[in-house]
């Protein structure tokens, strides 16, 4: 039997004026070497994190001052010979890079960082690939199975300069998506709360939630329609009224923001594994569409050193502009 090893007390940790607005799963991770992040995610869930006394959430930021409660850790040695062994090393196709931050197109399907499930990501890959690399850390993120823009700052004053920009909700980020149905021109603004709950087995979802609910976050998507098509014939009857692609600009960054915002309008996403039609997207799969079709397409900021303006696209992966490409045109 594997003896525990680790952090075996309880211990109190005060945030320091320089981890002020990082996310608390990003600060545990850089002060818990060695354990691993499906571990950390599950003491956060499990409310054994506690900050000032009550519950955290991965995604909350904490503040110089916070006092944090960290549970005792027990890993067995074959945990901490599995965490032990690094990400592969990987790059990226890189959009823009500059001594600040880089953009890289990430593809769908890969996680952005390692976590509840997932052994490494993106950004573990990168650090693995970048050994001289003194500072790589996340600015935002992707749901896995978006692909599209990702950036990552390469200086402390870069990440915090980039997270204040879309926490403040003055990046322009723009996402090309598919969806179900014929989308009406005339519904342009989705101005709905977001509420986050999770499943009986832990996985976590978004509903859109009552004006009136306290714990809905308000969430606003500006939606353009960009083109139609018919539903080739073997999705005419799971898709009568054929395919729209929308162009959707986020003024807010919740979870799963697009993904339940289309869904909730009638109009999921092809290939939503969470919110989709589940017997269209068995369907899409027949037809050679793999994955969802959401695309981080585009995405305008200031330089966090220079203060420039910075636009950032990217085109629509293969396997998208392929199939949208195979279908018949819809004619108005």
């Amino acid at each position: 039997m594997s003896s525990p090893t680790s952090h075996a007390e309880v211990r109190l940790i005060t945030v320091d004026e320089e981890s002020t607005g990082q996310r608390l799963d990003n600060f545990l991770i850089r002060i818990l070497k060695g354990v691993p992040k499906s571990h950390i995610y599950r003491i956060i869930r499990s409310g054994e994190v506690r900050r000032n006394k009550g519950r955290v959430g991965a995604d909350d930021r904490v503040v110089a001052g916070d006092l944090l409660r960290i549970p005792p850790i027990r890993l067995s040695e074959k945990v901490l010979e599995k965490s032990a062994n690094p990400a592969p090393a990987r790059e990226f196709p890189v959009v823009y890079e500059d001594a600040s931050f880089l953009a890289i197109d990430k593809p769908a399907g890969v996680a952005v960082h390692g976590g509840s499930g997932v052994s490494f990501g993106v950004i573990e890959q990168i650090r693995q690939s970048r050994p001289e690399a003194r500072f790589l850390e996340l600015a935002h993120r992707l749901d896995r199975e978006t692909s599209g823009l990702l950036l990552i700052a390469k200086k402390k004053s870069a990440l915090k300069g980039l997270q204040d920009q879309f926490r403040e909700r003055v990046t322009g980020k723009t996402y090309l998506a598919m969806v179900k149905g014929r989308w009406p021109a005339r519904l342009k603004v989705l101005d709905q709360p977001l509420h986050k709950y999770l499943l009986p087995d832990g996985e976590r979802r978004v509903r859109v939630a009552g004006r009136d609910d306290p714990d809905g976050m308000r969430a606003i998507s500006l939606v353009k329609v960009a083109a139609r098509w018919k539903a080739p014939v073997d999705l005419a009857t799971a898709a009568p009224e054929g395919f729209s692609l929308l162009e959707v600009t986020i003024k807010t960054g919740r979870t799963h923001q697009i993904r339940v915002h289309l869904a909730s309008a009638g109009h999921p996403i092809l290939g939503d594994d969470k919110y989709g039609d589940f017997e269209l997207n068995r369907q899409l799969v027949r037809n050679g569409m793999r994955r969802m079709f959401l695309h981080a397409w585009r995405l305008s900021l200031t330089h966090p050193a220079t203060q420039a303006v910075v636009a950032l696209q990217t085109e629509l992966p293969s396997e998208l502009q392929n199939w949208m490409e195979s279908m018949p045109p819809y004619l108005e």
